[in-house]
């Protein structure tokens, strides 16, 4: 029996986030476990407003933009997106020798982002394992706004590993 039974990988749709889900597969063969592949999202998305555009590409948190910097393709809002990116995550996992995969995208609150939507849905499906890509771990942003994987591994209550991603 395996330590690992239950692993969660997050995904943005982003091209080293998709490298996280690679190894998550991967890993989640070897170890004959349950995948969870989540991806956070908003809630909904800036219209505009009396006397207020709609900002040009209609992202209610600016934050956002800091943090994805070259990837700012990636910001989702509402749901339209989301599912089809879980399905090419769902099926890169599956390329990568995973076969017990659940998708699952999450809302993120008000008062958290996707590190904590992570942390949470890895309570919930009391999962043994959190997978995260490192793109923005030590860097500038990071310090000063944090990052997705140093959020989770301050947040985490269960083990983390930190994929690297990054170029």
């Amino acid at each position: 029996m395996s330590a690992y039974q239950t692993l969660v990988v997050g995904t943005d749709g982003s091209d080293t986030s998709l490298r996280a889900v690679d190894h998550a597969g991967a890993f989640a063969a070897a170890l004959n476990a349950k995948l969870i592949i989540a991806m956070a999202h908003l809630p909904n998305v800036d219209k505009g407003g009396w006397g207020r555009p709609a900002r040009p590409d209609r992202v209610i948190d600016g934050r956002a933009e800091v943090q994805l910097r070259g990837e700012g393709d990636f910001k989702m809002h509402g749901m339209s997106p989301v599912y089809g990116i879980l399905r090419d995550a769902r099926d890169r996992a599956r390329a990568a020798g995973a076969t017990n995969i659940e998708t699952r995208p999450i809302q993120v609150g008000r008062l958290g982002g996707p590190a904590q939507a992570l942390s949470r849905l890895a309570e919930e499906v009391k999962a043994d394992l959190l997978v995260v890509g490192n793109v923005g771990l030590g860097t500038r942003t990071d310090k000063w706004l944090g990052s997705v994987p140093g959020d989770v591994l301050r947040r985490a209550k269960t083990h983390v590993l930190v994929i690297h991603t990054s170029d």
